[in-house]
């Protein structure tokens, strides 16, 4: 291995634009509520 390198520079930094998985899962629940509401809503008024 390279030890004669810096543990810093072995390292990736980290994306820091990147979104947390806690974020992603919440706008992914939240995306998946409203299509089914916008859905089932189209549903509502082709079927009346």
């Amino acid at each position: 291995m390279n030890d004669y390198l810096p543990k810093k520079e072995l390292e990736p930094e980290p994306d820091k634009r990147r979104v947390s998985n806690g974020r992603l899962a919440i706008w992914l629940i939240v995306g998946g509520v409203a299509v089914y509401m916008i859905v089932s809503g189209i549903i509502g008024i082709v079927s009346k």
